[in-house]
């Protein structure tokens, strides 16, 4: 890919340091996301390093994201979880369950098929960040709602511009935090996250932040509204609430 934004990133990368970040998070940087245009049409690759600086995002560059909500059956409360103080961008906010990028560095990740290739990301990301085994979220059992377009600074230097997936998964999961990724997690209630939100003390992300002022709790309310018969909510069960087929704007 030669556009000028890929042009003057390449040319941003060389210019900075990472030695003064946790050296984890900053191996982590080198993987390639996979770069987008508006409609979420794949057109190259770059390092998550190149797009996550806002003076490439300034000139357009956007990649591929998801955001995964993973919900206990029982009772239906959400899994949150509170980035750690090491993460480069967004360090020490709320945000829901998982957050991250399917990969061009692994094939299975670039399908576009059924969004298979950001439910295979999403599992591996959620075992990586939280320590949840991959066995116990299924790739056919997140439930793919829309996709969203946006863009959030994070500080002066980083940020994030993403086309960010939306999925929902109810399971029963074994949380075993990954200290370097998850400084804190808990399960909230709808009206447990809404106090939390409403807590000047608490920082979130901004996608966080956004999902959930237009989307979340009403999606949440009808997780419950569609319990099965033993009282369980069933991601599932959103199967066509949303439009998927189109990239929304936020």
């Amino acid at each position: 890919m030669s556009s000028p934004a890929v042009t003057a990133a390449r040319a941003a990368l060389a210019s900075i340091d990472l030695s003064s970040y946790d050296p984890e998070q900053s191996r982590l940087m080198d993987e390639r996301c996979i770069l987008v245009d508006e409609e979420d049409n794949a057109i190259g690759a770059m390092d998550k390093k190149t797009c996550h600086l806002m003076e490439n995002i300034n000139k357009g560059l956007l990649h591929r994201a998801f955001s995964a909500f993973v919900f206990r059956p029982s009772d239906g409360k959400l899994l949150l979880q509170q980035r750690a103080t090491e993460k480069i961008t967004f360090p020490d906010m709320w945000t829901n369950t998982c957050c991250s990028h399917p990969l061009d560095d692994f094939e299975l990740e670039k399908v576009e098929k059924d969004q298979l290739g950001v439910r295979v990301a999403a599992s591996r990301k959620l075992e990586h960040e939280l320590g949840i085994p991959q066995s116990e979220t299924p790739v056919d059992e997140f439930q793919y709602l829309t996709r969203i377009h946006y863009l959030a600074p994070s500080n002066g230097m980083w940020g994030e511009h993403e086309v960010d997936y939306i999925l929902f998964l109810t399971a029963n999961v074994t949380v075993t935090p990954n200290a370097n990724e998850i400084r804190d997690y808990k399960y909230v209630s709808k009206e447990e996250l809404q106090d939390m939100f409403q807590d000047p003390a608490n920082s979130f992300t901004p996608w966080f932040k956004l999902i959930a002022r237009d989307f979340l709790f009403g999606w949440w309310d009808e997780l419950y509204k569609r319990k099965n018969s033993d009282g369980h909510v069933i991601a599932k069960s959103l199967a066509g609430l949303a439009d998927g087929s189109k990239v929304i704007k936020m």
